[in-house]
């Protein structure tokens, strides 16, 4: 059985929907699966031994400039590779209006949430075949529920699941072997750690004799690393790193402690222990899963157990 997935944004949703496909190969032996996702986050779908062809798109680089010439020819490459095949099922997972065109787009059978379930509830008039699922599940288990509904099995447990990859090689050989990662970076301020608790969870995990390593993808987390190595001298400052070069980092990490990012969520994928910090976000509905049997990561949430004391301690605890 061929499938075709169409998942692709963001980082953390992407790896959300891992699970589901694991468990569709378990129950459908010799499935392999085709996947839609945005450029800068195709190298997520490629570290799943069951995907096969990653097809990019790039809506967020092409709406920057949308009469330019090389954009239309690579939008044409898109729909060339996206109908090079019939499938047994294409499955929209992402609920959106643009991710529904694609399914509409590609050869197979569609599904996909239905109008009461879906992101945007028109999505659902493009799929032949929809299907209710609460919204206020955790993005794991309504993945792993549209993809059950729609293959025809029936999902198992909900805390017993599993993403299914492995770490790429690190792309730095020579970063120290005892280091923990720190995910400062987030996509919206409300969700970031004030940069002074950073600053004293820093000095309190260099106490402990572990090198802290600080990634960045933007400008403006690139300012924030370059003003804790200021605060915290001996932290280390990473070069600009894709996706697969930062997950070579996390998968050899002793430990990771960052904030509601698609990393962290990442982290757990790579099994790897750690501490989420959810200072506005609800850690039921978008907090960290490790798969059964992987080392804990646990999120935090209330004000006394973010205050760097108590983080330090948390932390110190899982990876020892």
């Amino acid at each position: 059985m061929k499938i075709l997935i169409i998942k692709t944004t963001s980082l953390g949703d992407l790896v959300h929907m891992l699970p589901a496909l694991s468990e569709a190969a378990a129950q459908m032996p010799g499935l392999t699966a085709d996947w839609v996702a945005e450029e800068g986050f195709a190298d997520i779908p490629a570290m799943h031994p069951k995907v096969e062809r990653v097809i990019t798109v790039a809506v967020r680089r092409w709406r920057k400039a949308p009469w330019q010439r090389q954009n239309w020819r690579e939008f044409g490459d898109f729909i060339h590779e996206l109908q090079r095949q019939r499938y047994d099922l294409v499955l929209d997972s992402q609920g959106l209006i643009k991710s529904a065109l694609y399914a509409s787009w590609a050869h197979g059978p569609r599904a996909g949430l239905n109008f009461a379930s879906a992101r945007e509830p028109l999505a659902s008039l493009v799929y032949g075949r929809r299907y209710s699922v609460p919204a206020d599940l955790h993005a794991i288990t309504r993945n792993r529920r549209l993809t059950a509904s729609a293959m025809g099995y029936a999902m198992g447990p909900e805390q017993d699941f599993r993403y299914g990859i492995e770490p790429p090689p690190s792309p730095l050989p020579d970063l120290a072997k005892d280091y923990v990662v720190a995910l400062h970076g987030t996509s919206r301020p409300e969700k970031e750690y004030p940069e002074a608790y950073w600053v004293d969870l820093i000095l309190r995990l260099q106490a402990q004799g572990l090198q802290v390593v600080l990634p960045w993808g933007n400008e403006r987390e690139r300012v924030r690393a370059d003003q804790l190595l200021v605060s915290s001298p001996g932290v280390l400052v990473l070069p600009r790193l894709g996706v697969a070069g930062i997950a070579g980092v996390l998968g050899q990490a002793r430990g990771v402690v960052g904030v509601d990012t698609g990393l962290m969520h990442l982290t757990a994928a790579l099994r790897r222990p750690g501490v989420g910090l959810y200072p506005s976000t609800p850690p039921e509905r978008f907090g960290v899963w490790a798969e059964a049997g992987a080392p804990p990561i646990v999120n935090l949430a209330r004000t006394g157990d973010l205050l760097p004391r108590a983080v330090a301690a948390k932390f110190i605890n899982i990876i020892t």
